[in-house]
């Protein structure tokens, strides 16, 4: 049986084949629309006011950048046969999830289901550091040599796999409403993108943005070459769960100036090239 009948089966059996449809089609004009905007506007801010100097090429990093997220994104729609909207959807038809188990008012449950999306992904995050083999995969978007709008989306495609078979599960298990989930594919994209970016957010509105939201200062320190800074400010969106489990550390100690951004083994330019980044998880240099 071809590849694009059993997807059909998969559809007919788990979903009305016209919802899924149109949970796909919306999910990808909002999520594109939402993608292209907020990658221009950053990029537009990071050449107006940029909070450091780049110390590699724009364009050979940005051609590497690009690439890799757009490889993640074809294997994730040739892997799954679903999208994580339209599974939300079948979810709610069925009355998976904690949240489909209790009566809450549409905004509330929005608000809930995106929080608790969050959390995973600041769990993933944090194991992605710490169990080797899923640290040969994430290496990849910590060896880029300056931080930019592009390594927001700078990730090992088959990291984006897993990445996309946990946040079903926790679909399934948290339950959030098909319109909850775009929401919080849109701002997750967006905040990485943002907090990611090389752009110089005014001091005062950075100690008052990122009391709720990551910001870029705040982040990164994440991207430090330092091993005890790079381990601290694992979120993407919200703040507060590095406050919460003490992972959160305010400023480089050398300064955002002077910082070294990357891995500390991988320093030359050309071992970062497009085929290295893919070929990273069986190269990898494990010394972090």
């Amino acid at each position: 049986m071809s590849w694009g009948r059993c997807q059909c089966r998969f559809y007919e059996t788990l979903s009305n084949r016209s919802l899924y449809t149109s949970a796909v089609e919306r999910e990808i004009v909002i999520r594109l629309g939402a993608y292209a905007g907020v990658f221009a506007l950053m990029a537009s801010l990071e050449a107006l006011a940029p909070r450091r100097r780049l110390r590699t090429s724009k364009g050979t990093r940005w051609l590497s950048n690009i690439s890799v997220t757009v490889l993640g994104a074809a294997l994730v729609r040739l892997a799954f046969p679903v999208t994580a909207v339209a599974f939300a959807a079948t979810a709610e038809a069925r009355g998976w999830g904690l949240l489909n188990a209790v009566n809450l008012s549409p905004l509330f449950e929005t608000v809930l289901a995106v929080v608790a999306l969050d959390l995973v992904i600041f769990a993933q995050h944090v194991v992605f550091h710490f169990q080797s083999v899923l640290w040969r995969l994430h290496m990849m978007h910590h060896a880029d040599l300056d931080i930019d709008v592009t390594t927001g989306a700078r990730f090992h495609p088959l990291e984006i796999l897993i990445s996309m078979a946990i946040k079903l599960c926790a679909i399934a298990a948290i339950g959030p409403s098909p319109g909850a989930v775009v929401a919080f594919e849109v701002i997750l994209n967006a905040t990485a993108m943002f907090n990611h970016s090389n752009f110089a957010l005014p001091l005062p509105l950075d100690g008052i943005v990122r009391l709720l939201l990551v910001t870029p200062d705040m982040h990164r320190v994440h991207h430090s070459v330092i091993i005890r800074e790079m381990n601290s400010n694992y979120g993407f969106n919200l703040s507060l769960w590095d406050r919460l489990f003490r992972t959160y550390r305010p400023q480089p100690v050398k300064g955002h100036d002077e910082m070294a951004i990357g891995l500390a083994n991988y320093r030359d330019p050309g071992q970062l090239t497009l085929p290295h980044l893919l070929a990273m998880p069986l190269t990898a240099k494990l010394l972090r």
